[in-house]
Protein backbone atom coordinates (compact mmCIF):
# COMPACT_ATOMS: atom_id res chain seq x y z
CA UNK A 1 0.00 0.00 0.00
CA UNK A 2 1.05 3.59 -0.54
CA UNK A 3 1.97 5.97 2.24
CA UNK A 4 -0.09 9.13 2.74
CA UNK A 5 2.69 11.28 1.22
CA UNK A 6 3.00 9.09 -1.88
CA UNK A 7 -0.76 9.04 -2.39
CA UNK A 8 -0.91 12.81 -1.90
CA UNK A 9 1.63 13.41 -4.69
CA UNK A 10 -0.15 11.17 -7.18
CA UNK A 11 -3.56 12.67 -6.41
CA UNK A 12 -2.27 16.25 -6.68
CA UNK A 13 -0.59 15.48 -10.01
CA UNK A 14 -3.88 13.92 -11.08
CA UNK A 15 -5.75 17.11 -10.09
CA UNK A 16 -3.28 19.19 -12.11
CA UNK A 17 -3.89 17.04 -15.18
CA UNK A 18 -7.64 17.02 -14.49
CA UNK A 19 -7.82 20.83 -14.55
CA UNK A 20 -5.48 21.16 -17.52
CA UNK A 21 -7.47 18.67 -19.56
CA UNK A 22 -10.73 20.46 -18.69
CA UNK A 23 -9.12 23.43 -20.40
CA UNK A 24 -7.52 21.59 -23.32
CA UNK A 25 -10.54 19.51 -24.24
CA UNK A 26 -12.84 22.51 -24.23
CA UNK A 27 -10.74 23.62 -27.20
CA UNK A 28 -9.27 20.53 -28.92
CA UNK A 29 -12.38 18.99 -30.58
CA UNK A 30 -13.33 22.38 -32.02
CA UNK A 31 -10.00 23.15 -33.68
CA UNK A 32 -10.53 21.14 -36.91
CA UNK A 33 -14.02 22.67 -37.30
CA UNK A 34 -12.71 26.15 -36.47
CA UNK A 35 -9.95 25.72 -39.05
CA UNK A 36 -12.00 24.21 -41.88
CA UNK A 37 -15.35 25.97 -41.40
CA UNK A 38 -14.52 29.36 -39.84
CA UNK A 39 -11.06 29.92 -41.33
CA UNK A 40 -11.48 27.94 -44.58
CA UNK A 41 -8.44 25.67 -44.15
CA UNK A 42 -8.16 22.29 -45.92
CA UNK A 43 -7.58 18.87 -44.27
CA UNK A 44 -3.96 19.10 -45.44
CA UNK A 45 -3.55 22.36 -43.48
CA UNK A 46 -4.99 20.61 -40.39
CA UNK A 47 -2.34 17.94 -40.85
CA UNK A 48 0.43 20.52 -41.28
CA UNK A 49 -0.58 22.38 -38.10
CA UNK A 50 -0.89 19.28 -35.95
CA UNK A 51 2.25 17.67 -37.35
CA UNK A 52 4.42 20.76 -36.87
CA UNK A 53 3.04 21.54 -33.40
CA UNK A 54 3.41 18.00 -32.06
CA UNK A 55 6.81 17.35 -33.59
CA UNK A 56 8.44 20.62 -32.53
CA UNK A 57 7.15 20.13 -29.00
CA UNK A 58 8.36 16.54 -28.91
CA UNK A 59 11.94 17.60 -29.52
CA UNK A 60 11.86 19.11 -26.02
CA UNK A 61 10.63 16.00 -24.24
CA UNK A 62 13.91 14.10 -24.13
CA UNK A 63 15.79 17.26 -23.11
CA UNK A 64 13.30 18.18 -20.38
CA UNK A 65 13.42 14.61 -19.11
CA UNK A 66 17.22 14.65 -19.08
CA UNK A 67 17.33 18.10 -17.46
CA UNK A 68 14.91 16.98 -14.76
CA UNK A 69 17.07 13.94 -14.01
CA UNK A 70 20.22 16.08 -13.95
CA UNK A 71 18.99 19.04 -11.90
CA UNK A 72 16.37 17.23 -9.78
CA UNK A 73 13.99 20.10 -10.60
CA UNK A 74 11.20 18.08 -12.16
CA UNK A 75 8.51 20.03 -10.35
CA UNK A 76 9.83 23.39 -11.60
CA UNK A 77 9.98 22.11 -15.18
CA UNK A 78 6.41 20.84 -14.90
CA UNK A 79 5.25 24.27 -13.69
CA UNK A 80 6.97 25.95 -16.67
CA UNK A 81 5.35 23.50 -19.06
CA UNK A 82 1.83 23.89 -17.73
CA UNK A 83 2.31 27.67 -17.72
CA UNK A 84 3.25 27.59 -21.40
CA UNK A 85 0.08 25.69 -22.24
CA UNK A 86 -1.92 28.42 -20.50
CA UNK A 87 -0.19 30.99 -22.71
CA UNK A 88 -1.15 28.98 -25.80
CA UNK A 89 -4.83 29.42 -24.89
CA UNK A 90 -4.32 33.18 -24.69
CA UNK A 91 -2.85 33.25 -28.20
CA UNK A 92 -5.71 31.14 -29.58
CA UNK A 93 -8.27 33.78 -28.58
CA UNK A 94 -6.66 36.23 -31.00
CA UNK A 95 -6.04 33.76 -33.84
CA UNK A 96 -7.67 35.19 -36.98
CA UNK A 97 -6.03 32.83 -39.46
CA UNK A 98 -4.67 29.30 -39.60
CA UNK A 99 -1.21 30.79 -38.97
CA UNK A 100 -2.45 32.12 -35.63
CA UNK A 101 -3.83 28.69 -34.74
CA UNK A 102 -0.44 27.19 -35.65
CA UNK A 103 1.36 29.58 -33.27
CA UNK A 104 -1.12 28.77 -30.51
CA UNK A 105 -0.75 25.03 -31.00
CA UNK A 106 3.05 25.24 -31.07
CA UNK A 107 3.12 27.18 -27.77
CA UNK A 108 0.64 24.79 -26.19
CA UNK A 109 2.55 21.70 -27.35
CA UNK A 110 5.88 23.21 -26.31
CA UNK A 111 4.40 23.34 -22.83
CA UNK A 112 3.46 19.67 -23.09
CA UNK A 113 6.97 18.92 -24.31
CA UNK A 114 8.50 20.61 -21.27
CA UNK A 115 6.21 19.10 -18.64
CA UNK A 116 5.45 15.52 -19.75
CA UNK A 117 8.67 13.65 -18.92
CA UNK A 118 9.38 15.43 -15.58
CA UNK A 119 5.76 14.94 -14.48
CA UNK A 120 5.73 11.25 -15.42
CA UNK A 121 9.07 10.78 -13.66
CA UNK A 122 7.53 12.34 -10.53
CA UNK A 123 4.67 9.81 -10.75
CA UNK A 124 7.12 6.91 -11.17
CA UNK A 125 9.25 8.10 -8.24
CA UNK A 126 6.14 8.59 -6.09
CA UNK A 127 5.00 4.97 -6.54
CA UNK A 128 6.35 1.52 -5.76
CA UNK A 129 7.48 -0.72 -8.60
CA UNK A 130 4.75 -3.30 -8.01
CA UNK A 131 2.05 -0.59 -8.15
CA UNK A 132 3.31 1.54 -11.03
CA UNK A 133 0.48 0.55 -13.35
CA UNK A 134 -1.90 1.47 -10.53
CA UNK A 135 -0.33 4.93 -10.19
CA UNK A 136 -0.23 5.74 -13.90
CA UNK A 137 -3.73 4.32 -14.36
CA UNK A 138 -5.11 6.56 -11.62
CA UNK A 139 -3.37 9.58 -13.11
CA UNK A 140 -4.69 8.82 -16.60
CA UNK A 141 -8.20 8.33 -15.23
CA UNK A 142 -8.20 11.72 -13.49
CA UNK A 143 -6.68 13.33 -16.58
CA UNK A 144 -9.37 11.84 -18.80
CA UNK A 145 -12.32 12.66 -16.58
CA UNK A 146 -11.06 16.24 -16.75
CA UNK A 147 -11.12 15.92 -20.53
CA UNK A 148 -14.69 14.62 -20.40
CA UNK A 149 -15.77 17.55 -18.24
CA UNK A 150 -14.09 19.97 -20.64
CA UNK A 151 -16.01 18.47 -23.55
CA UNK A 152 -19.29 18.78 -21.61
CA UNK A 153 -18.61 22.44 -20.81
CA UNK A 154 -17.77 23.16 -24.46
CA UNK A 155 -21.00 21.48 -25.56
CA UNK A 156 -23.18 23.62 -23.33
CA UNK A 157 -21.31 26.79 -24.26
CA UNK A 158 -21.98 25.99 -27.93
CA UNK A 159 -25.75 25.66 -27.50
CA UNK A 160 -27.36 28.75 -28.97
CA UNK A 161 -23.93 30.03 -30.07
CA UNK A 162 -22.93 27.41 -32.63
CA UNK A 163 -20.10 29.46 -34.13
CA UNK A 164 -18.94 31.36 -31.05
CA UNK A 165 -15.69 29.47 -30.59
CA UNK A 166 -13.87 32.48 -29.14
CA UNK A 167 -16.04 32.44 -26.02
CA UNK A 168 -15.11 28.83 -25.35
CA UNK A 169 -11.43 29.63 -25.91
CA UNK A 170 -11.73 32.42 -23.33
CA UNK A 171 -13.38 30.24 -20.67
CA UNK A 172 -10.76 27.53 -21.21
CA UNK A 173 -8.14 29.79 -19.63
CA UNK A 174 -9.69 29.49 -16.14
CA UNK A 175 -9.04 25.77 -15.45
CA UNK A 176 -5.64 26.06 -17.18
CA UNK A 177 -4.59 28.72 -14.67
CA UNK A 178 -5.95 26.72 -11.71
CA UNK A 179 -3.98 23.67 -12.88
CA UNK A 180 -0.72 25.63 -12.74
CA UNK A 181 -1.54 26.80 -9.20
CA UNK A 182 -2.32 23.25 -8.02
CA UNK A 183 1.10 22.05 -9.17
CA UNK A 184 2.82 24.15 -6.48
CA UNK A 185 1.45 21.72 -3.85
CA UNK A 186 3.35 18.73 -5.26
CA UNK A 187 6.03 17.41 -2.87
CA UNK A 188 9.43 16.34 -4.20
CA UNK A 189 9.86 12.56 -3.66
CA UNK A 190 12.82 11.47 -1.54
CA UNK A 191 14.49 9.87 -4.55
CA UNK A 192 15.07 13.33 -5.97
CA UNK A 193 17.49 14.19 -3.17
CA UNK A 194 19.42 10.92 -3.45
CA UNK A 195 23.10 10.85 -4.34
CA UNK A 196 23.70 11.92 -7.90
CA UNK A 197 24.69 9.37 -10.52
CA UNK A 198 26.51 10.19 -13.71
CA UNK A 199 23.95 10.78 -16.44
CA UNK A 200 24.90 9.19 -19.73
CA UNK A 201 22.24 7.92 -22.10
CA UNK A 202 24.12 5.25 -24.03
CA UNK A 203 21.92 3.42 -26.53
CA UNK A 204 24.03 0.25 -26.27
CA UNK A 205 23.61 0.18 -22.49
CA UNK A 206 19.80 0.16 -22.60
CA UNK A 207 17.73 -2.98 -22.07
CA UNK A 208 17.18 -4.83 -25.39
CA UNK A 209 13.42 -4.83 -24.90
CA UNK A 210 13.49 -1.11 -24.20
CA UNK A 211 15.39 -0.36 -27.41
CA UNK A 212 13.04 -2.55 -29.44
CA UNK A 213 9.98 -0.96 -27.86
CA UNK A 214 11.24 2.56 -28.62
CA UNK A 215 11.83 1.66 -32.27
CA UNK A 216 8.42 0.01 -32.59
CA UNK A 217 6.71 3.00 -30.95
CA UNK A 218 8.20 5.23 -33.64
CA UNK A 219 7.07 2.89 -36.43
CA UNK A 220 3.55 2.55 -35.01
CA UNK A 221 3.10 6.30 -34.70
CA UNK A 222 4.01 6.86 -38.34
CA UNK A 223 0.49 5.55 -38.99
CA UNK A 224 -1.10 7.15 -35.92
CA UNK A 225 -2.05 10.61 -37.16
CA UNK A 226 -3.59 13.29 -34.97
CA UNK A 227 -7.00 12.64 -33.39
CA UNK A 228 -8.07 15.76 -35.26
CA UNK A 229 -8.60 13.53 -38.30
CA UNK A 230 -11.12 11.38 -36.39
CA UNK A 231 -13.05 14.52 -35.50
CA UNK A 232 -12.77 15.84 -39.05
CA UNK A 233 -14.03 12.49 -40.38
CA UNK A 234 -17.14 12.86 -38.22
CA UNK A 235 -17.64 16.44 -39.36
CA UNK A 236 -17.33 15.53 -43.06
CA UNK A 237 -19.94 12.76 -42.61
CA UNK A 238 -22.41 15.46 -41.62
CA UNK A 239 -22.01 15.64 -37.84
CA UNK A 240 -22.58 19.12 -36.39
CA UNK A 241 -20.08 20.73 -34.03
CA UNK A 242 -22.14 19.82 -30.90
CA UNK A 243 -22.51 16.24 -32.17
CA UNK A 244 -18.76 15.96 -32.77
CA UNK A 245 -18.22 17.15 -29.20
CA UNK A 246 -20.58 14.47 -27.86
CA UNK A 247 -18.71 11.79 -29.82
CA UNK A 248 -15.46 13.03 -28.32
CA UNK A 249 -17.10 12.95 -24.89
CA UNK A 250 -18.04 9.29 -25.37
CA UNK A 251 -14.40 8.51 -26.18
CA UNK A 252 -13.15 10.35 -23.08
CA UNK A 253 -15.67 8.69 -20.76
CA UNK A 254 -14.63 5.23 -21.97
CA UNK A 255 -10.97 6.12 -21.64
CA UNK A 256 -11.48 7.57 -18.16
CA UNK A 257 -13.44 4.60 -16.85
CA UNK A 258 -10.99 1.99 -18.13
CA UNK A 259 -7.60 3.66 -17.53
CA UNK A 260 -7.37 2.87 -13.82
CA UNK A 261 -8.51 -0.79 -14.01
CA UNK A 262 -6.23 -1.43 -17.02
CA UNK A 263 -3.27 0.01 -15.12
CA UNK A 264 -4.01 -2.23 -12.13
CA UNK A 265 -4.55 -5.23 -14.38
CA UNK A 266 -1.14 -4.66 -16.00
CA UNK A 267 0.42 -4.92 -12.52
CA UNK A 268 -1.16 -8.36 -12.14
CA UNK A 269 -0.93 -10.01 -15.56
CA UNK A 270 1.92 -8.04 -17.15
CA UNK A 271 2.13 -5.03 -19.46
CA UNK A 272 2.57 -7.12 -22.64
CA UNK A 273 -0.93 -8.60 -22.84
CA UNK A 274 -2.63 -5.27 -22.24
CA UNK A 275 -0.50 -3.40 -24.78
CA UNK A 276 -0.86 -6.00 -27.55
CA UNK A 277 -4.64 -6.00 -27.06
CA UNK A 278 -4.63 -2.20 -27.23
CA UNK A 279 -2.75 -2.14 -30.54
CA UNK A 280 -5.16 -4.69 -32.06
CA UNK A 281 -8.10 -2.56 -30.92
CA UNK A 282 -6.49 0.46 -32.59
CA UNK A 283 -6.22 -1.41 -35.91
CA UNK A 284 -9.88 -2.46 -35.77
CA UNK A 285 -11.08 1.05 -34.91
CA UNK A 286 -9.13 2.68 -37.72
CA UNK A 287 -10.51 0.10 -40.15
CA UNK A 288 -13.96 1.09 -38.91
CA UNK A 289 -13.24 4.78 -39.54
CA UNK A 290 -12.16 3.87 -43.09
CA UNK A 291 -15.42 2.01 -43.79
CA UNK A 292 -17.97 4.13 -41.88
CA UNK A 293 -20.75 5.70 -43.95
CA UNK A 294 -23.32 6.77 -41.36
CA UNK A 295 -22.85 9.13 -38.44
CA UNK A 296 -24.67 6.86 -35.96
CA UNK A 297 -21.93 4.24 -36.42
CA UNK A 298 -19.47 6.82 -35.10
CA UNK A 299 -20.76 6.30 -31.55
CA UNK A 300 -19.37 2.77 -31.36
CA UNK A 301 -16.12 3.76 -33.07
CA UNK A 302 -15.34 6.61 -30.66
CA UNK A 303 -16.29 4.48 -27.65
CA UNK A 304 -14.03 1.59 -28.72
CA UNK A 305 -11.26 4.07 -29.54
CA UNK A 306 -11.33 4.93 -25.83
CA UNK A 307 -10.50 1.27 -25.13
CA UNK A 308 -7.31 1.57 -27.21
CA UNK A 309 -6.09 4.64 -25.31
CA UNK A 310 -6.96 3.14 -21.91
CA UNK A 311 -5.11 -0.08 -22.77
CA UNK A 312 -1.94 1.66 -23.92
CA UNK A 313 -1.14 5.16 -22.67
CA UNK A 314 -0.68 4.66 -18.93
CA UNK A 315 0.56 1.07 -19.36
CA UNK A 316 3.27 2.20 -21.80
CA UNK A 317 4.58 4.69 -19.25
CA UNK A 318 4.56 2.04 -16.52
CA UNK A 319 6.52 -0.28 -18.83
CA UNK A 320 9.08 2.42 -19.56
CA UNK A 321 9.50 3.12 -15.85
CA UNK A 322 9.94 -0.63 -15.22
CA UNK A 323 12.75 -1.23 -17.70
CA UNK A 324 14.54 2.15 -17.75
CA UNK A 325 17.61 2.69 -15.52
CA UNK A 326 16.29 4.23 -12.29
CA UNK A 327 18.41 7.38 -12.54
CA UNK A 328 17.35 7.94 -16.17
CA UNK A 329 13.59 7.41 -15.93
CA UNK A 330 12.75 10.97 -16.90
CA UNK A 331 15.22 10.86 -19.79
CA UNK A 332 13.87 7.56 -21.16
CA UNK A 333 10.24 8.64 -20.79
CA UNK A 334 11.17 11.85 -22.60
CA UNK A 335 13.02 9.91 -25.32
CA UNK A 336 9.93 7.78 -25.92
CA UNK A 337 7.72 10.87 -26.10
CA UNK A 338 10.18 12.53 -28.49
CA UNK A 339 10.23 9.55 -30.84
CA UNK A 340 6.43 9.37 -30.80
CA UNK A 341 6.17 13.10 -31.46
CA UNK A 342 8.72 13.05 -34.27
CA UNK A 343 6.61 10.40 -35.99
CA UNK A 344 3.54 12.63 -35.72
CA UNK A 345 4.81 15.18 -38.23
CA UNK A 346 5.09 12.76 -41.17
CA UNK A 347 2.03 10.85 -39.88
CA UNK A 348 -0.24 13.90 -39.85
CA UNK A 349 1.19 15.33 -43.08
CA UNK A 350 0.79 11.98 -44.79
CA UNK A 351 -2.76 11.57 -43.47
CA UNK A 352 -3.73 15.03 -44.68
CA UNK A 353 -2.37 14.47 -48.18
CA UNK A 354 -3.81 10.94 -48.38
CA UNK A 355 -7.19 12.45 -47.52
CA UNK A 356 -6.87 15.23 -50.12
CA UNK A 357 -5.66 13.01 -52.98
CA UNK A 358 -7.09 9.52 -52.32
CA UNK A 359 -10.17 10.25 -50.23
CA UNK A 360 -11.26 10.33 -46.60
CA UNK A 361 -10.85 6.57 -46.05
CA UNK A 362 -7.21 6.38 -47.16
CA UNK A 363 -5.45 7.61 -43.98
CA UNK A 364 -7.53 5.23 -41.86
CA UNK A 365 -6.72 2.18 -44.01
CA UNK A 366 -3.05 3.09 -43.65
CA UNK A 367 -3.38 3.53 -39.87
CA UNK A 368 -5.19 0.19 -39.53
CA UNK A 369 -2.39 -1.61 -41.36
CA UNK A 370 0.31 0.00 -39.24
CA UNK A 371 -1.62 -0.87 -36.08
CA UNK A 372 -1.88 -4.54 -37.03
CA UNK A 373 1.83 -4.79 -37.90
CA UNK A 374 2.76 -3.07 -34.64
CA UNK A 375 0.54 -5.36 -32.54
CA UNK A 376 2.37 -8.41 -33.94
CA UNK A 377 5.73 -6.70 -33.42
CA UNK A 378 4.87 -5.82 -29.82
CA UNK A 379 3.86 -9.41 -29.11
CA UNK A 380 7.28 -10.56 -30.29
CA UNK A 381 9.58 -7.97 -28.71
CA UNK A 382 8.03 -8.08 -25.24
CA UNK A 383 8.06 -11.86 -25.07
CA UNK A 384 9.99 -12.92 -21.99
Amino acid sequence: MWSVNIMFNIVVLGIVSFLTDVSSEMVYPLIPIFLTVTLGASPAIVGVIEGIAESIASLLKVFSGYWGDKTKKKKELAIAGYGSSFLGKVVLIFAGSWGGVLISRVIDRLGKGIRTAPRDALIAESSKAEARGHAFGLHRAMDTFGAALGVVIAYFLLIGNINNFERIFLFSMIPAFLGVLALFFVRQPRELSAAKKKLSLSWSALDTRLKAFLILAFIFNLGNSSNQFLLLRASKLGASAPFVILLYLAYNITYGILSYPMGRLSDRIGRRRILVAGYFIYALVYLGFALVTHINTLWSLFIVYGFYIAFTEGVEKALLADIAPSHLRGTVIGLHATLVGLALLPASLFAGFLWDFLGASAPFYFGAGMGLVSAVGLFVILKE
